[in-house]
């Protein structure tokens, strides 16, 4: 069947059609409306839709531009968001629960939090995250909840995000601390970068492919060697949503884990090292990107700190 005929497709065609006929992408009750449906759409898992076997140019085109304004519409939502919280007199971060996907990014954090502590020897003292935005929500669970010691740099190409951003942490006696903020374009930001341990690099930094690389391009010619490289992905419906990484466009990284979730967390997380120093051993790695069948997909179940199981997708890369 073409994937222009299959149900949930057109559905999500026609979920396009709506939003891009919108008058605007700030928050209000029909964009809410719309992305709600979106989401909800591109949530199951069971599906067997690649996208990235799709053939179709109008389809390819479509998902483009909805990526797009995905993208366009959070960043609206986080800004929208972002000024109601900071505007409060208190502590800011007190009132975090009122954005609406609060829970997500909770969940998301977590997740990336257990899959980093595999991979690290310690705890990192220093981490960058590239493309914060007005509502750095990783950033401040993490620092809140995570890693009560360590403190994070945020960069933003947008001052009035960055301006926003401050805000929320700024009556917070440990995280105005902690957190600081960077007006930049990451492809400008260069020295300093091999001072982090770990760089997270925002899903919406590169909402398309060729931009997607020269970003993670440019993080491979700074970061430090052995530093860890964290990304968002998407995969199976959830990639009409959020661009795909795939482990080809990691080209000087050890790629070390995909994970895929299979619950309301969106997007999949990838990890990967800088070759160098312990790493150069792993280099032939970079040279050829083949994916090992289906078969060497797995559902892996993490044990957090409070003994909750999360299932999702541990996906591998096979070298000949």
């Amino acid at each position: 069947m073409a994937c222009e005929n299959n149900l949930v497709v057109k559905q999500i065609i026609d979920l396009y059609s709506q939003i891009s006929n919108l008058e605007s992408l700030k928050p209000s009750k029909s964009v809410d409306t719309l992305f709600g449906q979106l989401v909800s759409t591109c949530l199951p898992t069971d599906t067997d839709i690649d996208v990235t076997k799709i053939h179709d140019d109008k389809v390819k085109d479509m998902r483009s531009h909805l990526i797009k304004l995905c993208g366009e519409a959070e960043g609206y939502l986080e800004q929208h968001f972002s000024t109601i919280i900071g505007s409060f007199e208190d502590n800011p971060l007190n009132h975090l629960h009122m954005f609406p996907y609060y829970n997500n990014y909770l969940k998301l954090s977590e997740l990336e939090f257990d899959l980093l502590s595999q991979h690290i020897s310690h705890v990192p003292t220093k981490i960058a995250f590239i493309g914060s935005g007005p509502m750095p929500l990783t950033s401040i669970v993490l620092a809140k909840f995570h890693l009560p010691n360590t403190t994070i740099h945020n960069f933003d190409i947008d001052s009035q995000a960055n301006t926003l951003a401050s805000s929320l942490v700024s009556r917070d006696p440990d995280l105005s601390k902690r957190m600081i903020f960077h007006t930049t374009d990451v492809l400008n930001a260069k020295k300093g970068l091999d001072q982090y341990d770990v760089v997270f690099l925002a899903a919406l930094v590169g909402m398309d492919k060729e931009s997607k690389v020269k970003a993670i391009e440019h993080l491979e010619k700074h970061m430090a060697p052995g530093a860890v490289l964290m990304l968002r992905s998407s995969h199976g419906l959830r990639a009409f949503l959020y661009p795909i990484v795939d482990s080809c466009d990691l080209k000087g990284f050890e790629v070390l884990t995909i994970y895929h979730p299979s619950d309301d967390v969106v997007n999949s997380v990838v990890i990967a090292r800088k070759l160098g120093g312990l790493s150069e051993a792993h280099s032939s790695q970079i040279e050829r990107c083949v994916v090992m069948p289906c078969n060497c997909s797995k559902i892996h179940a993490i044990m957090n700190s409070r003994g909750i199981k999360k299932n999702m997708i541990e996906e591998f890369t096979a070298i000949e």
